[in-house]
């Protein structure tokens, strides 16, 4: 599944600081626009408390979590879509990316610089969705233009494509996003091969300073930005990246008592990761036998024959059936056997949709 979350926002709101938290690649981050011209792009591990009760219950060989991508892409500014900045390399990076995490600042320090000149969050939240409904904008006139011609010449695909570029026009000349228009399933096929970069789920990064971050309630930017994501439906989730850096440097014992000591029950990153991956329509089954306890990912929706194929293409091609126990079932009995026994373990066959949670022994054969 490989699937990638991009990182944007203005310069200098902490986009590479929380980059370098999430992977500890060490993304260059420094206070001037355009440190980072080339996208970095980190794997991290997708935090599950689930796969350490599983370790625990069938103790294997080893354990391996699934993981996510994110793409740090550099700044855009006001005019990214006219080329503005290095905007048309970094719109075509976020072009490349399935969602989109926007970082968003939400702090005041006179020590580093705010390119528009002062903090205002809703501001910035503009500037960047409206270089990409303009960027989207572009793409639909050029190719309106083409299909229309096709429309009249009686093009059945193309009569099909014209209407929903006409609604997908008046939506960005009202400065609203692709993905704020209403399409059935067979118009979404059609939007899909459109590529925009407004069609893309959102999800906002709230940004505070360290005294902020237990209380982010006090914040009068984090309220702005909440009220503008609940217009959109979309999640916020607040952070403190300089915190978050530090707490990556650090594991167990002395991790849980810094979250500890600032009043955190847990980092920001971890809810950052799972809420990105969630937005994804990712999920999560389990492979558990004594030579390993293992994470897949899989898409919310995916039968039984394509999650075995996230394994192996073999495992797809010769699938027979699936055990499974879901994990909750398997918690509760304190071991397979006694799954087996209370009745939670069930043969699921090729039209089963896999569940979030699911523990999954396929049978095959090639």
């Amino acid at each position: 599944m490989a699937l990638t979350a991009g990182i944007v926002g203005l310069p200098n709101v902490g986009k590479s600081t929380l980059f370098n938290a999430i992977t500890q690649a060490g993304a260059e981050s420094a206070n001037y626009p355009f440190c980072t011209i080339d996208p970095n792009v980190g794997i991290v591990e997708v935090p599950d408390h689930r796969l350490t009760k599983l370790t625990e219950l069938v103790q294997p060989k080893k354990t391996v979590p699934t993981a996510f991508e994110f793409t740090d892409i550099a700044g855009i500014v006001k005019g990214a879509s006219k080329g503005e900045g290095l905007g048309n390399k970094f719109l075509s990076h976020i072009r490349q990316v399935d969602a989109i995490c926007q970082v968003v600042r939400c702090f005041a320090d006179d020590n580093i610089t705010h390119v528009a000149g002062k903090v205002d969050p809703i501001s910035d939240i503009e500037v960047i969705n409206l270089e990409l409904i303009l960027a989207d904008l572009e793409s639909v006139e050029k190719r309106i233009g083409r299909v229309e011609k096709l429309a009249k010449q009686k093009d059945k695909e193309a009569a099909i494509e014209f209407p929903i570029l006409t609604r997908l026009r008046e939506a960005f000349e009202a400065e609203q996003p692709a993905r704020a228009v209403e399409f059935t399933d067979e118009e979404m096929k059609v939007v899909k091969h459109l590529h925009l970069l407004t069609i893309k789920p959102m999800l906002y990064v709230a940004n505070v300073s360290e005294d902020e971050v237990a209380d982010p309630d006090n914040n009068e930017y984090v309220q702005k930005v909440r009220d503008f994501a609940a217009k959109e439906n979309a999640e916020v989730i607040v952070i403190c990246a300089k915190i978050e850096e530090e707490i990556a440097e650090l594991e167990g014992e002395e991790k849980a008592m810094f979250l500890e000591e600032l009043g955190i029950e847990e980092s920001g990153l971890d809810q950052l990761i799972r809420a990105a991956y969630s937005l994804l329509g990712l999920a999560t089954y389990f492979t558990a036998g004594v030579q390993e306890v293992r994470a897949w990912t899989f898409r919310h929706g995916m039968k039984a024959p394509q999650c075995a194929g996230v394994i192996h293409s073999d495992f797809e091609r010769g699938f027979i059936r699936a055990e499974t126990v879901h994990y909750d079932d398997l918690l509760a009995a304190g071991s397979m056997t006694g799954a087996k026994e209370a009745g939670k373990v069930r043969l699921e066959g090729k039209e089963y949709e896999v569940k979030d949670g699911d523990i999954i022994h396929f049978r095959f054969n090639v």
